[in-house]
């Protein structure tokens, strides 16, 4: 491994993402680029903290290349999310893929892949849906048990790390790119989970952190975060730039509610099946809030992050038109001395959205797409921005 990738959001960076880094170095990596969510995360809300914030501290704790993972491919389920991050950074010219997993048993999780990659798992997959299964999550891990008895692959798929670490590696083997997969332990806490101590450093999940900025803003991160992280954070806080989250539900009802002036306003949002979009639409018209809508849609077949996730897609136009997979590296920032990347790049490479969205209308399509998260963010943070930032924004370098 001479060139490692790492997929993540970053929201907020922690202690457990610096250890994470380090661990690649050790592993022997000579730089690391990273692909961070932009504009959305995978919870279909927008981030704590603007990318420019996140890329900085990405850089200062180790990264040396932060590349854009577009809103419409950050706001997806697993198997989305997953394809589109290794599609960046197998572009970009990684030779590893380093993630965390609750097992971290890089062979179980690549043959847990491989299962998952076989039509015999898309067909026993397809017979467990038809038969009524409670939810997808239900029926794929029924149809693997089905394929596989007695074996650990089916629990693997119980725990949300080690279901994404599986994810990329299918990924790299639908994608028959030269990437090793590299599953380390998840450090501290569980995602989702509370607070943990280590005997080196205090661990907490991205959720708890940014629970604890809602209670205690940025200075309660204290002792989850490095340094170098806190005092980026802190500035955010004083200048503004975080988001208010209460503003962001206000925003993206009204969006939704704008649609329903339209006949069928959802009909055309990606990942509609079943009647979805009419319930969608029952649900904006009949709630007051965005928890609200999201109860109303919530049940034991749709999931609440599945359906965060088409609320926010409903509210931004994504439709099954935008593109499912990143046709651009747009690089966010990087350590001076780690450019120029060696070789050429798989796909167009430019620090400019209006470059690449220049390139074609692929290109263009996924710009407009991000510009409209990104402008979304933009007004829904505690000092509202104007329209646009995304095409302004520059690379940020970073010198030692």
């Amino acid at each position: 491994m001479k060139f490692a990738g790492i997929i993540a959001e970053y929201d907020p960076f922690h202690n457990g993402h610096a250890w994470q880094l380090a661990q690649a170095r050790a592993l022997g990596a000579q730089r690391v680029a990273v692909a961070m969510s932009c504009g959305l995360t995978q919870r279909g809300a927008l981030p704590l903290l603007p990318e420019a914030v996140r890329v900085q501290a990405a850089l200062a704790c180790g990264a040396d290349l932060v590349f854009a993972l577009p809103a419409p491919c950050a706001c997806a389920g697993a198997e989305a999310f997953a394809r589109a991050g290794v599609r960046i950074l197998a572009a970009a010219g990684c030779d590893a893929l380093v993630f965390g997993a609750e097992t971290p048993d890089t062979a179980l999780l690549q043959k847990a892949a491989r299962v998952l990659c076989s039509e015999d798992y898309r067909a026993a997959l397809r017979q467990q849906l038809a038969a009524g299964a409670r939810s997808f999550a239900a029926a794929r891990q029924a149809a693997v048990q089905a394929l596989c008895p007695g074996s650990d692959i089916a629990a693997l798929l119980d725990k949300p790390n080690n279901n994404l670490a599986v994810e990329y590696c299918k990924a790299i083997i639908e994608q028959n790119v030269e990437m090793q997969p590299i599953a380390l332990p998840r450090q501290g806490a569980d995602h989702g989970q509370a607070l943990t101590e280590s005997a080196h450093a205090a661990f907490a999940s991205a959720s708890a952190l940014r629970a604890l900025w809602a209670e205690g803003g940025a200075a309660a991160l204290a002792p989850y975060v490095p340094q170098k992280a806190l005092k980026l954070y802190k500035q955010a806080e004083y200048d503004g730039k975080y988001t208010d989250f209460a503003v962001m539900g206000h925003c993206e009802l009204a969006l939704l509610r704008a649609a329903c002036t339209e006949q069928a306003p959802f009909a055309a949002v990606r990942g509609v099946s079943e009647g979805l979009e009419h319930r969608l639409e029952n649900a904006v018209r009949e709630t007051a809030s965005l928890p609200a809508l999201l109860d109303a849609l919530t049940t034991v077949r749709y999931p609440r992050a599945r359906m965060r996730r088409l609320a926010m897609d409903a509210a931004l136009g994504y439709t099954a038109q935008t593109p499912a997979l990143p046709p651009y590296l747009h690089l966010l920032g990087a350590r001076k001395e780690t450019l120029p990347l060696p070789g050429e790049t798989a796909l167009p490479l430019s620090h400019s959205l209006a470059r690449l969205a220049r390139e074609n209308e692929t290109c263009a399509q996924m710009a407009a797409a991000q510009s409209r998260a990104s402008d979304l963010g933009a007004l829904c943070r505690a000092k509202p921005e104007p329209m646009g930032g995304i095409y302004r924004q520059k690379i940020i370098f970073l010198t030692n």
